[in-house]
């Protein structure tokens, strides 16, 4: 089968845009059972590079509302994670 009868192509920038969208949805799940911590390092690394992934999908298709969105969700995880090493040094 050729590419132009499959019902759809996955492109390397849609494979990044999905994992992506499934680190932030695990890592917002492993927040909800307690498993992470909403202040610590890895949920807004977590956070961060989910959203960066996101940000490298739109090569293929670009979105103004992704991109404000995803952009906002990136500066809010390096805040976090500036927080978070603030917090440990204080410590």
């Amino acid at each position: 089968m050729n590419d132009s009868s499959a019902l759809f192509t996955l492109h390397w920038w849609d494979v990044a845009g999905l994992a992506g969208s499934l680190l932030i949805v695990v890592g917002f799940f492993l927040l909800q059972v307690g498993r992470l911590r909403g202040d610590g390092p890895t949920y807004q690394m977590i956070n961060l590079v989910g959203a960066l992934a996101i940000l490298v999908s739109l090569i293929g298709g670009f979105n103004i509302s992704v991109f404000l969105l995803e952009s906002t969700w990136a500066l809010i995880a390096l805040y976090g994670l500036a927080r978070s090493f603030r917090l440990r040094r204080q410590r």
